[in-house]
């Protein structure tokens, strides 16, 4: 449910905050006063089209943010993914995957634009990309209209609502985690199944890579070993030379060594120390760095009796780390990669020899499973078959009932189930069972059934939406609707039923409805006026909640476009008590 919505210098909005409620809510305004500019900010918070065109003239950003509540926790919530590749099927699950936190069962979803065409979206402070914040949004918001996030037009979605409607959701996702366990034994299996020349060829590499590496003895981490002394092999010369002049500033054979010099501070230091006990810390410090010195003259001489150079062992740390580079070239994935990859490679060509090697026995064990598994898989897709198609034929029906009441008398409804194409020997099968589904429709008597998506008039497209919303009322778990044009060419009874409709759909979800007329407007819970005036020679739309009066004036002039004649008045207040 959105709760609340910043708007800040987009199209003729200067700065917006308001709150909304749950229920049914109604944005009015007379025309061109910028109820589309709403729906339109909205629409970009929630992934849409961002445009330089969108932000206020003379500024340099727009921006959206919106906190909404999370929809109910329910079953589909807990089921985890088949694998790194399922979608989400959840706004929850959704954060989750995407490891963003929500606080309060809420998040807070922020977009701008700026002067320069650059655009950023952020979920709860997470910065989100606009493919990412669109696929999250639709599991919070539907728009119907002109505009995105129409589900509905979607025919992979049509599957996903008749399940719902079914109440099959649950089934559905323990049937793609057993289809999932099937296409994996279903290519191991291919994998074993290769012709007896593949499996030498496999068999002939993978024991050359074993006795390759086997063979060259290699010792955790021995390549960072090997660098390290070849560095020094290889920079004898150089090394050798400053230990030399190191030992030679430490101890000099002409007393001009720090030892000697500091055994003559020492000298002079104890004889000041007799003569002044005050210096006895200063005679203690000169005391320790003597024998610091001393030591560290020692230390370097024993270091420096230790360098022999060997052009023999650094020509076998070469060789050596040759052959290292060579198979992590082979077996790793580049050369500067740890030695660790090589011996995981190792162990894998292992395991695949032992696994070839008894390959026969291993074949006939899993074909048998993966022919015991396809029986349960298609017993269980034979079910939900069955359940889509009792399911269809009384969704269809509702679904017709309701387009009666609409406007749209006659309209036929129907939802296709195809079996998906299959051979005699082989009936094909998907992760959601063996059906193609997807919804058909006729709007005027006598015309053929056709896809949903070919209904051209935007009237007629929202109110059959509303018509499925309707009828989905109580499976559908997207919290909030906005209907655009939903009162394009209907007037009369049939305004008065679609806003009937929206008002029992609405005890369900959070819906907003843009309309003209004042036989739906006064079904709403809660009404918002949108006006457009001139500030500082500026033109700016405002949006303001109304209620009491201002309401009843409200509706008086979307009757009749006279907002103060006590007829008006008095007639929308009499609606307002009847219908709201």
């Amino acid at each position: 449910m959105l709760e609340d919505l910043s708007i800040k210098n987009f199209a003729l909005i200067d700065s917006v905050n308001i709150e909304f409620n749950k229920g049914f809510t109604v944005l009015s305004g007379e025309t061109g006063a910028g109820k589309s500019i709403l729906i339109g900010a909205l629409s970009f918070l929630l992934g849409g089209k961002a445009s330089v065109d969108q932000i206020r003239s003379g500024c340099q950003e727009a921006s959206v943010t919106g906190t909404f509540l999370l929809p109910p926790h329910n079953q589909l919530d807990d089921i985890p993914l088949s694998d790194e590749d399922a979608e989400p099927r959840t706004a929850r699950q959704w954060l989750s995957v995407h490891g963003i936190d929500q606080e309060d069962e809420r998040v807070i979803i922020r977009r701008y634009v700026r002067d320069n065409g650059k655009t950023a979206a952020w979920i709860s402070g997470t910065p989100v990309t606009r493919a990412d914040l669109q696929s999250f949004c639709f599991f919070l918001v539907d728009i119907h209209g002109q505009h995105e996030h129409q589900s509905l037009m979607k025919v992979t979605e049509h599957r996903k609502f008749l399940d719902s409607y079914a109440g099959i959701t649950a089934k559905v996702a323990e049937f793609t985690d057993l289809y999932s366990k099937l296409v994996e034994k279903r290519k191991t299996l291919a994998a074993m199944n290769t012709s007896d020349k593949e499996k030498n060829q496999k068999i002939e590499m993978l024991s050359f890579a074993v006795k390759e590496i086997e063979d060259a003895k290699l010792k955790n981490d021995e390549d960072v070993e090997l660098e390290a002394e070849q560095a020094k092999l290889s920079s004898f010369e150089k090394l050798y030379t400053e230990i030399e002049n190191i030992s030679g500033l430490l101890s000099g054979n002409d007393g001009s060594g720090i030892v000697e010099l500091c055994k003559k501070l020492r000298g002079s230091s104890e004889k000041a120390c007799n003569l002044d006990s005050s210096l006895k810390e200063i005679d203690s410090r000169i005391e320790n760095v003597f024998y610091e010195m001393s030591d560290l003259s020692e230390e370097v001489k024993s270091y420096s009796r230790t360098l022999v150079f060997d052009p023999e062992r650094l020509a076998f740390v070469q060789d050596r780390l040759s052959l290292i580079y060579n198979l992590k070239k082979k077996y790793a994935s580049n050369i500067n990669a740890p030695l660790k990859e090589v011996f995981a490679y190792f162990e894998k060509a292992q395991n695949e020899l032992e696994a070839l090697a008894n390959s026969s026995a291993n074949i006939e064990k899993l074909s048998k499973e993966v022919s015991e598994l396809e029986k349960v898989v298609y017993k269980a897709a034979k079910e939900l078959s069955l359940k889509r198609m009792e399911a269809s034929t009384k969704m269809a029906s509702n679904v017709e009932a309701i387009l009666s009441t609409l406007g749209m008398k006659g309209t036929k409804f129907a939802v296709s189930i195809q079996e998906k194409p299959g051979t005699e020997v082989v009936q094909k099968c998907g992760p959601y069972g063996l059906d193609n589904i997807e919804f058909l429709i006729s709007a005027n008597p006598g015309s053929p059934l056709l896809p949903l998506a070919k209904i051209a008039s935007g009237g007629e497209l929202s109110r059959v939406m509303l018509a499925l919303k309707t009828v989905f009322a109580s499976s559908d778990g997207v919290p909030t609707m906005i209907f655009d044009e939903i009162d394009t060419g209907i007037g009369g009874e049939v305004a008065v039923s679609v806003g009937s409709h929206i008002k029992k759909l609405a005890k369900s979800r959070q819906i907003f409805c843009i309309t003209h007329l004042a036989s739906i407007a006064v079904y709403a819970d809660n009404q918002i006026k949108i006006q457009k005036g001139v500030n500082n020679d500026m033109t700016s739309t405002s949006v303001t909640p109304i209620e009491g009066d201002a309401r009843v004036a409200e509706i008086a002039r979307m009757l009749s476009g006279d907002a103060t004649s006590s007829e008006s008045l008095e007639h929308a207040r009499s609606m307002l008590e009847k219908f709201a």
